[in-house]
C-alpha cells in the first residue's frame, strides 16, 4: 500500500503569524527530535487575523533555525514589491552557501495584506504573474554569477552577487489555482500547493504536468487541526484559521488582517472541515497523507493550524511520521 520513496519528507510548518520566533525555534527543534525530516517557514509582514497576532521576519529566523537543526528548509516568498529580487537572491544564496543543499525557496505573486506597506500600486493578477517571472529570471541570473541590469516591471542596475552557493537553491512555483499550477509547470523547478480533497488535488497535479511539470518534485502544505478530542480540534481550527479559507482572489486582494477577520465573521466551525483536515485520530491523518503521497507529492509540510503545537509534534512524531516514512 505504502509508496516506498527514499526522498519522501514529512515536514513541520513554522507559522510566523501564530507564534513568536523564539517559540518557533523551539518547536522546530522538537519536531526534528520527534522524527520530522523537513521544515518550511511562512514569510508575511502581517498575520491573517488579529487572533493570530504575530509576524516575525522569516529570513533572520531561518539562519537560526538551520543552525539549530540539520533539517532542510523552504520558504514561500513573493519578490517584486515588498522585496527586491536582488535582495532575495542574496538572502537565499547566503543560506544556501552556509547550509549546502538544505534550502529551497518557493515563489508566488503575493498578497496585498503584505505588499501594501510599500504604498505602491497593487497590480492585477496577470501583471503580478508577469512581475514574478521577471523576478525569477533575475534571481537565477544572479545565482549564475551574471551582472544584471533590467528595466521592466522591476528595475535592477548593475547587480552582481559576490557570494553564491555551489549548488543554487531550487525555485518552486507556488500555486493555489489550476491556472497558476499549469503556468508554473513551464518555469519552476517544482510545485507547492495547499491541501484539498483528492479530486481537486489531482486536478492541480494534472495542470502542473500539462504545463511542463512532469517529473518535477511536488510539495504540499497540509492544513490540519489535531487535538486531544474532536471538539478541541474543530474549535482550534476555527479560532486560528477561519480567515484563511477564502478563494485566492479574496486572500490576495484584501488589505488588512482586520478586513480578513470581518470577512470571516459568518464562517461557522463546521465550514472549516472543507478546508482543514480536522481529526483527533492520528490514523485518519495517516490515511489522508497517504492519499497525498499516492498522488505523487514527495514533501508534505504539516501545518497544525491550532495553537497546540507540542502535543501535535509529540503525537505525530510517535504515530504518524513513522508510518509514512517506514
Amino acid at each position: 500500500m505504502k509508496q516506498q520513496d527514499s526522498t519522501l519528507r514529512i515536514g513541520y510548518h513554522a507559522s510566523h503569524e501564530q507564534f513568536k520566533p523564539s517559540e518557533l525555534l523551539r518547536f522546530v527543534q522538537q519536531a526534528e527530535q520527534a522524527g520530522f525530516n523537513a521544515s518550511m517557514s511562512s514569510d508575511h509582514f502581517a498575520p491573517w487575523s488579529l487572533d493570530q497576532g504575530e509576524s516575525g521576519f522569516a529570513w533572520s529566523w531561518l539562519g537560526a533555525a538551520m543552525q539549530a537543526t540539520k533539517l532542510p528548509f523552504g520558504i514561500v516568498n513573493a519578490p517584486g514589491q515588498r522585496y527586491h529580487p536582488a535582495i532575495i537572491a542574496q538572502a537565499a544564496a547566503t543560506l544556501a552557501e552556509m547550509f549546502p543543499e538544505r534550502f529551497w525557496v518557493a515563489m508566488g505573486s503575493g498578497q496585498y495584506i503584505n505588499e501594501q506597506i510599500t504604498g505602491e500600486h497593487w497590480p492585477v493578477k496577470q501583471d503580478r504573474n508577469d512581475r514574478l517571472k521577471e523576478c525569477v529570471d533575475i534571481i537565477r541570473a544572479l545565482w549564475a554569477g551574471e551582472t544584471v541590469t533590467h528595466h521592466g516591471l522591476v528595475t535592477v542596475e548593475e547587480a552582481k552577487l559576490w557570494t553564491r552557493a555551489k549548488v543554487a537553491p531550487k525555485i518552486i512555483g507556488a500555486a493555489i489555482t489550476e491556472e497558476t499550477a499549469e503556468w508554473v509547470g513551464g518555469w519552476a523547478d517544482g510545485l507547492i500547493t495547499v491541501s484539498k480533497p483528492p479530486k481537486e488535488l489531482k486536478k492541480m497535479v494534472d495542470a502542473f504536468h500539462r504545463g511542463g511539470g512532469e517529473g518535477k518534485p511536488m510539495y504540499l502544505k497540509v492544513q490540519l487541526s489535531y487535538a486531544k478530542d474532536e471538539k478541541d480540534a474543530l474549535q482550534g481550527a476555527h479560532d486560528q484559521w477561519r480567515s484563511n479559507i477564502f478563494p485566492s482572489a479574496v486572500l490576495s486582494d484584501l488589505r488588512t488582517a482586520k478586513q480578513l477577520e470581518q470577512a470571516a465573521m459568518f464562517v461557522r466551525e463546521e465550514d472549516l472541515r472543507e478546508h482543514v483536515r480536522i481529526s483527533s485520530d492520528p490514523n485518519q491523518h495517516v490515511a489522508w497523507l497517504q492519499q497525498d503521497i499516492d498522488l505523487g507529492f514527495s514533501q508534505l509540510i504539516l501545518h497544525n493550524v491550532n495553537l497546540e503545537q507540542e502535543r501535535f509534534i509529540e503525537v505525530f512524531g510517535d504515530k504518524v511520521v513513522p508510518q509514512l516514512l517506514g
